[in-house]
């Protein structure tokens, strides 16, 4: 009786180990797609100009959580005294942080781009500190010196020295505190909406408030290419929609403090993918930067000891 206790236990450790690796993987997969973000915004700009392609991005992400709601039958609406922060929420989170990080994105590497981007958590504490008056730790506070450093290392790195590649490393900052105050917004309405139900609306908001946007860029509409077609299409079907929906199946099991060191994974990515695939110089200095700005994340980002699922 002991022994088929046993090998019955035995069993379904094994089989929650399974099940527990699914969603790693899943939060994983979801991870490598963001992390080629970079570099398929990159390819896209071949024919598209920046704000163009966050607004034609949004709008296939619209239309492809449109037909999933309907696929799955999510009726959920936003409540009407939840409309203004969902509205605002999405001008913030989707069109002015897309545009922001689009023309960032356009004046400065694809790397760098991706290590700037790993400091906002940090940025998002900092700023919570100023607002809320929340009083981090000591060790939040070293996170947030180290992830500071970092980025003002990133900032001086220069493509061939150009002034254009320094002001789009100062803009990504920039895209980074429009992030931070997306989410003080969206806080508070996360819990009471489902995930699918609070991006649809977002991205329907941030679709919409494009248009005066992109009229305002006044570029010329180009035929897509072959390769920025594509890497269009992977902005939207494989970073607006598929890694979204595999990170929150992700974040069913695993508890936040894994889910934050996961995403730490997304600018040493985003290097690897910048080196590999775009062929670029990266310096020394660079990957120090990145290196001191992960770290910073890792201490601001990831509360000891916790243990609630996110």
């Amino acid at each position: 009786m002991l022994i088929s206790e046993k090998l019955m236990k035995k069993h379904e450790v094994l089989r929650y180990n399974k099940a527990l690796y699914s969603y790693y993987l899943a939060s994983a997969s979801a991870v490598l797609l963001w992390s080629a973000s970079f570099i398929a915004t990159k390819m896209a700009y071949e024919t598209f100009a920046p704000i163009q392609l966050g607004a034609v991005r949004t709008f296939f992400a619209v239309i492809l959580f449109g037909i999933i709601r309907r696929i799955i039958k999510n009726n959920e609406k936003i409540d009407k005294e939840d409309r203004i922060r969902v509205a605002v929420s999405g001008i913030l989170g989707i069109t002015l942080y897309f545009t922001i990080e689009n023309i960032g994105v356009s004046m400065t590497s694809s790397s760098n781009a991706a290590l700037i981007v790993a400091s906002f958590p940090a940025v998002t504490t900092l700023l919570e500190f100023f607002i809320y008056h929340l009083r981090p730790t000591a060790r939040k506070v070293l996170g947030i010196i180290l992830a500071l450093m970092g980025v003002a290392v990133l900032t001086q790195v220069t493509i061939d020295s150009s002034s254009k590649s320094l002001l789009g490393n100062v803009i990504l900052i920039g895209a980074g505190l429009v992030w931070a105050f997306y989410n003080f917004i969206t806080r508070e309405i996360t819990n009471k909406y489902s995930a699918m139900t609070l991006t649809y609306y977002q991205m329907l908001v941030g679709a919409i408030f494009f248009v005066p946007f992109v009229i305002i860029e006044g570029s010329t509409w180009k035929m897509p290419s072959i390769t920025s077609a594509s890497a269009l299409i992977f902005l939207s079907v494989g970073c607006s929609v598929t890694a979204f929906l595999l990170y929150n199946l992700g974040l069913r099991k695993l508890s936040a403090s894994v889910s934050v060191s996961l995403m730490n994974l997304v600018p040493v990515l985003g290097l690897i993918f910048s080196i590999l695939i775009l062929r670029e110089t990266v310096f020394v200095i660079q990957v120090l930067g990145g290196i001191i700005v992960i770290i910073g994340v890792i201490l601001s980002s990831v509360q000891k000891g916790e243990k609630k699922n996110a």
